[in-house]
């Protein structure tokens, strides 16, 4: 590729620079991105995009005049996302979403369209922070179907509140919404899940608040009982593949508790060659669990 080095603050001049040798099929090199003027970056970004169309994908020169455009219009993203400063995600996190929506926005811009990029790259930017907000900010994840619901009855609900002397029942909310009473609890019920409350609160009201302690207090424990019987459900079809002597001997061993001098001689076996089937019946049945796992 064949470039020339701007100013990291361009005059117009120099801008005209830039167009003169983007049209003779070289790319301008910009040291210095952060630094161009606004102005000069829309202008810029004009140059870059006509290049853009005419190369090949996937170059090195189409990479370069790419990056270069999300580079000068980094400042755009900042712009709208500075509207949402007073979110509790971070700034930085929702620069780096509305980079994706630049991106997007890079790549789907027609220099045919007679339309400044900003104009055409903030909706996108913005709808793609917006989208971010809406699928993380809640607590407990719900239907986008609903989290709009949610919406649209806190507007319907604002609005019947400054019509009438009482806040507005289901029917009223659902006649308003052209809803059914149930859509209405549903989306009620569902708005519940935008926050989440602590653990740590107390559990109770009034002056017996301490004495209620808080609700983490109020948890279940786990039943050790539990373990067992999903270990004995996991064992059992292990068992059931097990020979008719085999079943035996871990019936007598484990549900009667006779030692294992006791099982030979019930079954007039060595006790060693009884400690030896035992080994390899447990050394099965512990494969068999180790698979299912």
């Amino acid at each position: 590729m064949s470039a020339f080095a701007v100013s990291a603050v361009l005059a117009p001049v120099e801008v005209r620079r830039a167009a003169d040798c983007a049209s003779a099929g070289r790319l301008p090199w910009i040291e210095e991105t952060g630094k161009v003027a606004p102005g000069e970056a829309r202008a810029l970004s004009k140059v870059f995009f006509d290049r853009l169309r005419v190369l090949e994908e996937g170059s090195h020169e189409y990479q370069y005049a790419r990056h270069t455009l999300i580079e000068l219009n980094l400042s755009v993203v900042k712009f709208v996302a500075a509207r949402f400063r007073h979110r509790r995600e971070g700034t930085e996190e929702i620069v780096q979403v509305g980079m994706i929506g630049l991106i997007k926005a890079i790549d789907r811009f027609d220099l045919s369209r007679e339309v400044e990029f900003t104009t055409f790259a903030v909706p996108y930017i913005t709808g793609e922070i917006k989208r971010f907000i809406r699928d993380t900010s809640w607590a407990v994840h719900v239907p986008r179907s609903l989290q709009e619901r949610r919406l649209a009855l806190a507007k319907a609900k604002d609005a019947l509140s400054q019509t009438q002397d009482h806040s507005p029942t289901t029917a009223e909310l659902a006649a308003y919404l052209d809803l059914s009473p149930e859509q209405v609890i549903e989306g009620v019920v569902a708005g519940n899940g935008y926050t989440a409350g602590s653990l740590d609160i107390p559990a109770g009201t009034g002056s017996d608040d301490k004495a209620a302690g808080s609700f983490v207090d109020r948890l279940g424990e786990d039943d050790p009982g539990m373990e067992g019987v999903e270990n004995h459900q996991a064992l059992k079809p292990l068992v059931e593949g097990l020979g008719d002597r085999d079943r035996r001997i871990l019936q007598m061993r484990f549900g009667a508790e006779m030692t294992q001098a006791e099982i030979g001689a019930e079954l007039h076996l060595s006790q060693m060659h009884v400690s030896r089937l035992l080994a390899r019946i447990l050394k099965t049945l512990r494969a068999g669990m180790l698979t299912q796992a």
